[in-house]
């Protein structure tokens, strides 16, 4: 999961230098902003992504316990 993240920031940096070049910036800026938007990016899909996990998880383990004491009862 962490590589799709980091591709991702990855494919926005190109695409964002790509997008800074054409409006006719010195190459220092282009390359700052496009740094700027790949950290933020990759953070926030971070973020995401472990919060996604943890709903999982807790999904999962509710099932097994679900599961667990349906047994018992029986």
């Amino acid at each position: 999961m962490n590589k799709i993240v980091l591709q991702v920031g990855l494919l926005v940096f190109c695409l964002g230098i790509i997008f800074f070049s054409r409006m006719g910036l010195p190459v220092q800026d282009v390359l700052f902003r496009s740094f700027i938007i790949f950290v933020s990016l990759t953070v926030l899909l971070s973020i995401i992504v472990i919060m996604f996990i943890k709903a999982v998880n807790k999904v999962s383990a509710d099932k097994q316990n679900d599961v667990i004491e349906n047994n018992h009862r029986k």
